[in-house]
């Protein structure tokens, strides 16, 4: 069953180093040495939960620092050196960890670390000690916002991430799951970052609570009704901020008065932004096409374990029969596995032609960028042959282990072959063979 899902607005504060703006607020610029983060004002009462968060993180460099982490704690975190928030915390930090500490080749990556309030965080070995669960996510530089969903529910904690290689805003894949997982019952959710020698901007587009509640039970009143006082001051607060930022904007537009009455976004492309653009399309199709494929993959499998298991149950239940009949059994269910083969090489060969095209279609766009998408898609189809040997293979070894024993094929005796040299014959080819050699020899 699906829960009932209602949202919940939340007032936000900041700290340290964390710019708030109309559209985005940036935890950390890429500078050295940055902290901020960012957490709601209001304590969560809810028993089961899930936040969406979006967000960007992006840097020059190859390889970015420290990374971004997503909180639901006792208490508010402050500043400290948990990617940017304060050690230990009560509750659970899920990491998007973008420096390498250990040398292990696993960043970036999302790990997922509870804590009791007792716990000091192992930055040594970017946590992996502590680790209730981890997927390896590349986050970093994406064509769209990345989204994470972490959903809370009957103790069971599950992440859920879109890399943002497309535009689809539901592109969610697995990434982990935490069972028999206890947090407190009331916290607030924060969302932190921090740079060390290396520096990525880290960006929060949107940060959006969710309660999760059974079906047939009856959703809890909301008494965080906002007080008239609470609400004038968040409105004075809202107006001040706004007059700041005309004010930063007219001061702009003074310094540099070249880029008054100029559009803010250029409505025509350069040749570079319609390249870029033929890139992202290119690998969208991509990924869509191996999706597609998947599914497909996923069909003919399930069909195969279907007719493997309906032969080995005919098999059992003939097994007693009579041993001619047995044989004719045999030879029957050998014809339908070669039909069923050939269904599947057909169901191959449309797979292939399905990859072909999308090969076409990259190449069309005629940029070296689409030989990563290539390079995958050549990758996964020889993942889908391999899978298909292991399954034609299985079937096979499951046929002939049912054979009776006295009904396997056998080849066929060959026929004695006639002898087409004598003995006779043999020496005097020799001889005539070693004359000629010593002629030739002395011709020499």
């Amino acid at each position: 069953f699906s829960p009932f899902i209602s949202c919940l607005p939340e007032m936000f504060l900041s700290l340290p180093d964390a710019i708030p703006s109309a559209d985005q607020i940036r935890i950390t610029t890429s500078l050295k040495s940055q902290k901020g983060s960012v957490w709601t004002k209001n304590k969560s009462i809810f028993e089961y939960w899930e936040v969406e968060v979006t967000f960007r993180v992006t840097g020059r460099g190859r390889i970015g620092a420290d990374g971004l982490a997503i909180w639901f704690t006792e208490e508010q975190g402050m500043e400290g050196p948990v990617f940017g928030a304060a050690d230990k915390w009560n509750g659970v930090g899920i990491f998007f960890d973008s420096f390498d500490n250990d040398g292990k080749k696993n960043n970036p990556g999302v790990v997922v670390v509870g804590n009791d309030g007792k716990l000091l965080y192992d930055h040594q070995n970017d946590g992996s000690t502590q680790a209730l669960a981890s997927c390896q996510r590349d986050f970093r530089n994406k064509p769209y916002p990345v989204r994470a969903k972490i959903t809370y529910y009957q103790k069971t904690l599950t992440v859920l991430i879109n890399n943002g290689f497309t535009p689809d805003k539901e592109d969610y894949e697995f990434c982990a799951k935490v069972e028999d997982m206890v947090l407190p019952s009331q916290g607030y959710f924060g969302i932190s970052a921090a740079t060390g020698g290396l520096a990525d901007d880290h960006d929060v587009l949107s940060f959006l609570t969710f309660q999760l509640t059974e079906p047939g039970k009856e959703i809890p009143k909301s008494d965080a009704e906002i007080p008239e006082k609470d609400k004038e001051k968040y409105q004075e607060e809202f107006e001040h901020f706004q007059q700041e930022l005309d004010k930063k904007k007219e001061e702009f537009q003074k310094e540099h008065p070249d880029v008054q009455g100029q559009p803010a976004d250029d409505p025509f492309e350069t040749v570079s932004d319609r390249e870029l653009r033929q890139i992202f399309e290119g690998q969208n199709r991509i990924h869509l096409e191996i999706k597609q494929l998947n599914r497909q993959l996923d069909m003919i499998l399930d069909e195969q374990r279907r007719y493997v298991s309906a032969v080995t149950e005919e098999i059992a239940k003939r097994g007693a029969a009579v041993s001619g009949q047995q044989g004719q059994v045999s030879q029957q269910e050998i014809d339908t596995v070669v039909k069923t083969q050939e269904e599947v090489i057909k169901q191959v060969n449309e797979m292939k032609n399905a990859m072909a095209d999308t090969l076409r279609l990259i190449s069309g766009a005629q940029h070296p960028g689409s030989a990563a998408g290539v390079y995958e898609t050549a990758q996964h189809f020889n993942d889908i042959k391999e899978h298909l040997h292991i399954v034609k293979r299985d079937i096979e070894h499951l046929v002939q282990r049912n054979m009776p024993s006295n009904e396997k094929p056998k080849c066929p005796d060959l026929p004695p072959f006639p002898s087409c040299l004598s003995t006779m014959h043999f020496f005097i080819f020799v001889a005539v063979q070693t004359v000629l050699f010593v002629a030739y020899i002395m011709y020499r």
